[in-house]
């Protein structure tokens, strides 16, 4: 045997041997060795036992830290009794009209917490510096769901004609896809009755970029010939507006609207000279705070 295969032999039993010799080892008798925090292995080899508690462990918590979870952060506050407010210039508008310019306005606003609150509308228009058509109504709101209220009120009306007051009965909410609509009743002096149905719905065309169409029908239960108002299906109007919200709070628009007349209604619009239907190019701003 050479000299290189005796010392590779004499590695090959070291480990052997040092085996042995620890086989053959009473542990309990080795000093410094604490056994009982530790724990056998599936290899023979010891590891530390697992600590009972935590080594960092969670400290309790205070009215401090509670205090701060909760702490309101301001704004518009909900499920309380807190007032707030909500007002919207959806429409005001200059509008090209065929026998010159119209301005146009549709403002809303509410006043109240999440379950009631007093509801504010106003609508109208004014043509070559005279008021032809304005209202106001005011009523009073009952969320029956997350999404929808039933209102119950009154409706002023100072143009066409002499002044009208209306009582007012309807629902309000966000159908499906966000889609806005009223539709709203109203028993009127002498036996007359009306119905208005309106909605509208934004299409994001961008962040900021926003297309709105919007649509309005009347429908009246008798004629009126001193309003120029006729049984039936009396008006329609559809818009479609692009507004840019410079900011979410104020946004300019362009525009276009088309009104049609129907039935007695239109007969009553002939006889005044005005036409049967219109279309008009609309610019204005929309703001909310």
């Amino acid at each position: 045997m050479t000299r290189f295969s005796a010392f590779s032999l004499l590695l090959i039993g070291a480990p052997a041997l040092a085996a042995s010799d620890m086989h053959g080892m009473d542990h309990s008798q080795m000093p410094g060795m604490d056994h009982s925090a530790m724990q056998s292995m599936d290899d023979g080899m010891m590891q530390p036992a697992a600590p009972a508690e935590s080594r960092t462990p969670i400290p309790p918590l205070t009215d401090a830290d509670r205090a701060a979870v909760f702490t309101s952060p301001g704004g518009h506050q909900v499920h309380d009794r807190v007032i707030n407010s909500y007002f919207l210039a959806d429409k005001l508008e200059w509008q090209d009209a065929d026998d010159g310019s119209a301005l146009a306005w549709d403002l809303s606003g509410w006043i109240g917490g999440d379950i009631d609150r007093l509801w504010l509308r106003s609508e109208g228009e004014r043509s070559n510096g005279k008021t032809e058509d304005a209202e106001i109504q005011a009523l009073w709101g009952h969320a029956i769901s997350p999404w929808w209220d039933v209102v119950s009120g009154v409706r002023q009306d100072f143009k066409p004609g002499a002044p009208q007051t209306w009582a007012a009965f309807g629902v309000q909410g966000m159908a499906l896809y966000n889609f806005e609509a009223e539709a709203t009743a109203f028993l009127g002096e002498g036996g007359q009755s009306a119905m208005r149905l309106e909605g509208d719905y934004d299409i994001l065309l961008t962040n900021r970029l926003i297309l709105q169409p919007t649509a309005e029908l009347n429908v009246y239960g008798k004629n009126d010939p001193q309003r120029g108002i006729g049984s039936g299906l009396s008006n329609t109007e559809a818009g479609l507006r692009l507004r840019y919200e410079i900011r979410r709070e104020f946004a300019p628009y362009i525009g276009v609207t088309w009104n049609r007349t129907y039935g007695n209604t239109a007969d009553y619009a002939r006889d005044e000279g005005e036409d049967r239907s219109e279309a008009r190019l609309v610019l204005g701003v929309r703001m909310w705070f």
